[in-house]
């Protein structure tokens, strides 16, 4: 996931001009192991049933199931035969024009390193559990795939137009915290969502916040906070139709559009709004969600 503001100016001693370093595999200590292998186990206790079919299929297709931190060659490799897509290893987050020049060439950047056992529920800065667990199963769904190639290219479009906090949105509101409309009901996809035990469930039976169908230019208009559970989750029909919409969309006279605009406070809820849950808003508003 990128973000905003960086940590670092430029790669740090011994990463590549493209941030990405050695995972060096071998270096991670049976401790660390443990932490993937605890943060694993309580995952699949929750998502069979939670989690969107493709998701869970990525998951098996990549043998995440294996114990221990995966090995990124070795993930790359099952990875590339089923869309392409290759995991990098690098130090943290990376400047926006790297991260969007590498999703637009399949790669997708994984922080290298694990957090310490005293933050299972939460950690500000993505890990190899957020990055591995949470992004690359849906890497292995041909469709998700292209659209994340799509919005690597969008990215670095939306650097030339100012609109990179617009296009973030859509980031943060499908890729990171999506839903989707599965036959069987609304199902999770997004990272941010399916690598957290608290939200995963939150996300379906929570009656606080707002669960909204998908519209391009709502999603792009809508803030966000990055330090809770979300007020706002916006539904997808299908992946094809994400794709479709991303792809077939002229965005320079949108983000001309939108950038014209006021932004649509995160809570509120647009009378052009199909409105799937009208949620109370309990959380935020610091009571306990139902």
């Amino acid at each position: 996931m990128h973000s905003e503001t960086h940590v670092l100016e430029r790669p740090p001693e011994g990463a590549g001009a493209d941030w990405t370093i050695a995972q060096n595999w071998d270096a991670f200590t049976p401790a660390e192991h443990g932490v993937w292998d605890t943060l694993y186990a309580r995952q699949m206790k929750l998502l069979p049933g939670r989690a969107s079919t493709a998701y869970l299929r990525g998951l098996n297709l990549l043998r995440l199931s294996e114990q221990g931190i995966p090995n990124f060659e070795d993930l790359s490799e099952r990875l590339m035969k089923l869309t392409g897509w290759q995991v990098v290893a690098v130090p943290g987050l990376v400047p926006d024009d790297v991260f969007f020049d590498h999703l637009a060439n399949r790669r997708f950047v994984a922080g290298n390193f694990i957090r310490r056992p005293d933050q299972l529920d939460y950690l500000q800065e993505p890990d190899v559990f957020h990055d591995v667990f949470g992004h690359v199963p849906m890497l292995a769904d041909p469709v998700f795939a292209d659209y994340m190639v799509a919005y690597g290219r969008g990215g670095l479009r939306a650097l030339e137009h100012g609109a990179l906090k617009q296009l973030s949105r859509l980031y943060w509101y499908t890729v990171e915290f999506g839903l989707i409309e599965e036959d069987a009901g609304l199902r999770i996809y997004g990272s941010g969502i399916v690598s957290s035990f608290g939200e995963s469930r939150f996300a379906l039976d929570s009656e606080s916040p707002n669960r909204i169908g998908f519209d391009l230019k709502r999603v792009m208009r809508t803030d966000y906070r990055i330090d809770d559970f979300q007020q706002n989750y916006f539904v997808i029909p299908s992946f094809d139709e994400l794709l479709r919409v991303t792809v077939e969309t002229d965005f320079a006279p949108l983000y001309d559009e939108i950038l014209a605009m006021p932004d649509i406070p995160i809570a509120a809820i647009e009378p052009d709004d199909r409105v799937i849950t009208h949620g109370t808003q309990d959380y935020a508003r610091g009571r306990a969600p139902a």
